[in-house]
């Protein structure tokens, strides 16, 4: 039998268009520790919780978009982009965002504040699993530069090479924008206010 929970995001999959997830197997026990493991996210740990949640159930379609959904259920926002993550590790995440009309603007090429919302997820993601657990992270700013029309599925990239962190800072992760032909079509410095968190 299936877990109630995983049997709600499966119909769920099928609404938005991904009727195939219906049939794949998923057992009880790993769909209900899945929920366990999302569900006993803390302020404490939140950043080795993400990347062991990816690492664990990256390795399959159902498993990366059972992960985007989750990210989209904790900010949902980002659901208007319907994000797929492509790799997540310390320094590095590639985070897909689909061509599709609902992200059009009205010459009918992707939109840029769509763009913007795939440059801040990304940004975000790299953020999460590379600061000390003991760290917590805000946006606080945002460059973006729009140098062309994009006008197929894109893939944002954001790097954070950064080893050391002491007290409060403002850090900025770059984050590049590539189209289906691997030209860049967005350039964006994503500012994150990082800072200790609070001894409970």
């Amino acid at each position: 039998m299936i877990a109630q929970g995983a049997l709600t995001k499966v119909r769920c999959a099928a609404a938005c268009g991904l009727p195939d997830l219906w049939r794949l197997p998923i057992t009880e026990s790993a769909a209900h520790q899945q929920q366990l493991d999302w569900l006993a996210m803390t302020s404490n740990n939140t950043a080795g919780k993400v990347l062991r949640q990816w690492r664990r159930y990256s390795g399959n379609a159902l498993g990366r978009w059972l992960f985007a959904r989750t990210l989209c259920l904790r900010a949902p926002y980002f659901a208007t982009i319907r994000p797929s993550c492509l790799e997540l590790r310390p320094a590095l995440c590639r985070v897909r965002m689909r061509n599709r009309h609902a992200v059009h603007n009205h010459i009918g090429t992707v939109h840029a504040i769509a763009m913007g919302n795939l440059c801040e997820l990304a940004a975000g993601l790299v953020t999460e699993v590379t600061i000390p657990q003991s760290m917590r992270w805000i946006p606080r700013g945002m460059t973006i530069e729009y140098l062309q029309r994009a006008e197929s599925d894109l893939i944002a990239v954001a790097h954070l090479d950064k080893n050391e962190w002491h007290g409060a800072q403002n850090v900025g992760v770059p984050v590049t924008v590539t189209d289906g032909q691997g030209q860049v079509v967005v350039r964006a410095v994503i500012t994150m206010y990082v800072s200790p968190r609070k001894s409970p």
